[in-house]
């Protein structure tokens, strides 16, 4: 059978096929749903918060704490769309911007983004960040609004490049005649503190809510919800809901988890040309999606954290299945080197390991060495196959993973 002939029976068996779903989008974790079950009192609190605006009066800074998936995005869209609804009852000049930072990665391009959103024209690159500040700072004194300005992802932003942005915003309403800001931060690392400047985290976290996880039985009612709208009657099983709410509530209560699992194994039955989605389908997709979970985490690293991972790759590649901090930031060093970077001191390095142990893809365990104090032992959470097939096709990445470092020390080679 020709190339055009495979697709033309790929198609047909899927159009012809009974559907699984009504409307797939629905258990995307980007939808915003007409309701958000078990986030009562974070809305509540949140809209609290915000509500003196409809009275032109600027409300109190606010930061939302919780891990991926415990629906903080949500609750803030959710809040400020009624927010602004309600602002042109009330004839309130409010604007609201919302701003993923992980996406931004610069201060240019979240003040860029800002600017845009007033109709302020910066190009896409050739400015100092400072001149982007200023024409910001003008166009909003210039529009005479009460500007609240949600920071998505905060922690990422900070992690990487500092709190200079938070540091400026947060003190910019000293210069305003006109306008007036609120900023709301949200992050999913609860340490995001430890990264700010005590000024910054005392101007920014005037207002704290925490997200804390679902627990098995509200992710299934958060499912069984999106479920009813999402799939043809009497396509899903029960044991399948219930499997998926209870994987998802098992590692960290994460909705967004669970939502991406039953798409998928809705996604595998279809494939299969099968009419009901059951647990079988559910197993299928969670190998699938933990899969692509850690490819796209790798490939979403920062420069350096991927050369910490790189480093640690080629210590093992060594024979060496459980290092210290000291011999992988001897190899990150001549890493650097190969690509002409300035390498981090071993102290933030240091820190880059924890953070990749938080997400999963190290592990480093403190133990004890007696009379020698305490160190701490890292070894790979994903197979090196992986991390080839990551950064193998990669530009600048890809000659690493075939280098021999020379400074792998001797004794380490064929040690366990």
């Amino acid at each position: 059978m020709n190339s055009s002939g495979i697709l033309d029976e790929v198609f047909e068996k899927f159009t012809s096929n009974a559907g699984i779903f009504k409307d797939r989008e629905v258990l995307r974790h980007d939808y915003l749903p007409e309701r958000l079950p078990h986030r009562e009192d974070q809305m509540r609190s949140l809209g609290q918060t915000v509500a003196p605006v409809l009275k032109s009066a600027r409300c109190s800074n606010i930061l939302l704490y919780g891990k991926t998936g415990t629906g903080k995005t949500a609750v803030t869209k959710y809040v400020l769309n009624h927010l602004e609804a309600k602002a042109k009852e009330f004839n309130a000049p409010v604007k609201v911007c919302f701003i993923n930072c992980h996406l931004a990665g610069t201060e240019y391009r979240v003040f860029a983004r800002l600017c845009q959103s007033l109709g302020v024209s910066v190009p896409f690159t050739g400015l100092s960040v400072g001149e982007v500040f200023d024409r910001f700072r003008t166009g909003l004194d210039s529009s005479k609004i009460i500007f609240i300005i949600v920071l998505d992802e905060i922690d990422a932003l900070v992690k990487t490049r500092g709190d200079r942005l938070l540091y400026e915003l947060t003190r910019i309403n000293g210069a305003l005649s006109n306008s007036k800001i609120s900023l709301v931060g949200i992050s999913n690392d609860l340490r995001l503190k430890e990264f700010l400047d005590p000024r910054v985290l005392s101007s920014l976290s005037e207002e704290e809510i925490v997200f804390g996880p679902y627990d098995a039985s509200e992710l299934k009612n958060i499912l069984f919800w999106r479920a009813q709208m999402a799939f043809c009657d009497n396509a899903l099983s029960d044991g399948a809901l219930s499997l998926c709410a209870a994987l998802a509530g098992a590692e960290h209560g994460d909705a967004r988890r669970a939502l991406d699992l039953l798409r998928v194994a809705g996604e595998v039955a279809e494939r299969k040309g099968e009419k009901v989605v059951v647990e079988e389908h559910v197993r299928e997709a969670e190998k699938h999606i933990e899969h692509n979970r850690v490819v796209e985490a790798l490939k979403n690293l920062t420069l350096h954290s991927k050369l910490v991972v790189l480093s640690l790759f080629q210590l093992i590649k060594s024979n060496v299945h459980r290092v210290i901090t000291g011999e992988i930031y001897e190899v990150y060093g001549e890493l650097c080197g190969e690509l002409g970077v300035t390498p981090l001191t071993q102290r933030r390095v240091s820190t880059l390991v924890n953070e990749l142990d938080a997400i999963g893809l190290l592990n480093a365990q403190v133990v004890s060495m007696g009379r020698y104090g305490r160190t701490k032992k890292i070894r790979l959470e994903v197979t090196r196959t992986l991390i080839k097939e990551v950064f193998a096709n990669d530009n600048r990445f890809g000659r690493l993973v075939k280098y021999e470092p020379k400074c792998v020390p001797k004794h380490t080679r064929g040690r366990s």
